[in-house]
């Protein structure tokens, strides 16, 4: 016979502390199943199936298809690629126009977002949604439009400058007419239209973020700064810069890897593949894989050579915010 004090044992009851706070600890990782699912089968599965491409020769649709075999050769595409001297120049122009867009967009993107601080909160938010109207536009959309700018009988471009005096233009120019005049023809010139393109595209998200930023800097102290007599550009490099260092940091490892990985403004400007002395890692890895004849082992190579160079930046990121973290 029990009593009223006597009450049966559940199996919730006698679950300990330890299992049910491994049990809730579960929870998340249980949670971030499905995406985990999603990213492996959208990213991480054509990955590895891009880095096993590099190891074969594969030079036709059947072998991709499964109806020939794959003969195995290695580390052969990866020899072959390193030890031409063409990859070099690609390697080369890769960096450096990474390197100037990084700055340019990271200056650009840094003073719109400066400015749009200052502004009040009607213009500021006119002056936000024109310049987010470049970052909407597809990439694709804006470089049609800005090969138009430049095109070499109706373009805008060409219009302005032959609508300067010929005097002036041949002084300045060498020459009075510019109707016919290839602007995408050298490849300097070629790469600063890229440019060009690429800030104009990437400049309003970096002008976002740094306006995100702003917002969470106190403002008493720009306050103080502007009460002892300091200048703007000392306010900026004193107080707003080691304050949004970590949000510079990620803006400038975001900027490097879409910079590196530029292939549609590019393709299109070009007009295809043909112009080999601008060629850059992406569209040199397109080159490769579907010029005929296409060898997409050797074009799988370059693009797993792009990605270890994205894994390098971004892993020199890490590192550094992570020291950073371990001083503070």
């Amino acid at each position: 016979m029990t009593t009223l004090t006597e009450v049966p044992e559940t199996a919730a009851a006698r679950e300990t502390p330890a299992r049910r706070r491994r049990r809730v600890d579960r929870l998340p990782y249980l949670l971030l199943l499905p995406a985990l699912v999603i990213i492996g089968v959208l990213l991480l599965w054509p990955l590895g199936q891009v880095v096993a491409m590099s190891f074969y020769r594969l030079n036709s649709v059947r072998q991709l298809r499964g109806d020939r075999e794959w003969p195995w050769v290695g580390l052969g595409n990866y020899a072959d690629i390193l030890s031409d001297p063409f990859f070099l120049t690609v390697l080369r122009n890769t960096v450096l126009f990474a390197a100037a867009n990084v700055l340019l967009t990271m200056i650009l993107g840094t003073l719109v977002g400066l400015l749009l601080n200052r502004l009040g909160r009607k213009m500021a938010t006119f002056v936000a949604s024109c310049v987010m109207l470049a970052w909407a536009t597809p990439a694709l959309t804006g470089t049609i439009v800005w090969k138009w700018i430049f095109d070499d009988t109706s373009g805008l471009v060409t219009w302005l400058f032959n609508a300067l005096p010929d005097g002036l233009s041949s002084s300045l120019f060498g020459r009075s007419d510019w109707t016919g005049y290839g602007w995408f023809n050298s490849p300097l010139l070629f790469f600063a239209i890229l440019t060009l393109v690429v800030v104009w595209h990437s400049f309003p998200f970096i002008a976002v973020s740094v306006l995100a930023g702003l917002k969470s800097v106190p403002s008493e102290l720009h306050e103080a700064a502007r009460v002892d007599g300091a200048s703007p550009w000392r306010v900026f490099w004193k107080i707003t810069f080691p304050l949004l260092r970590p949000v510079f940091g990620i803006l400038i490892v975001l900027s490097t890897i879409w910079d590196f990985k530029v292939f549609t403004q590019q393709f299109v400007l070009a007009g295809g593949t043909q112009d080999r002395p601008t060629f850059m890692l992406a569209i040199y890895s397109y080159a490769e894989a579907f010029s005929p004849p296409p060898k997409y082992g050797l074009g799988a190579a370059i693009a797993v050579i792009l990605t270890l160079i994205l894994l390098v930046v971004t892993g020199f990121y890490v590192r550094m915010v992570l020291r950073q973290e371990d001083e503070s």
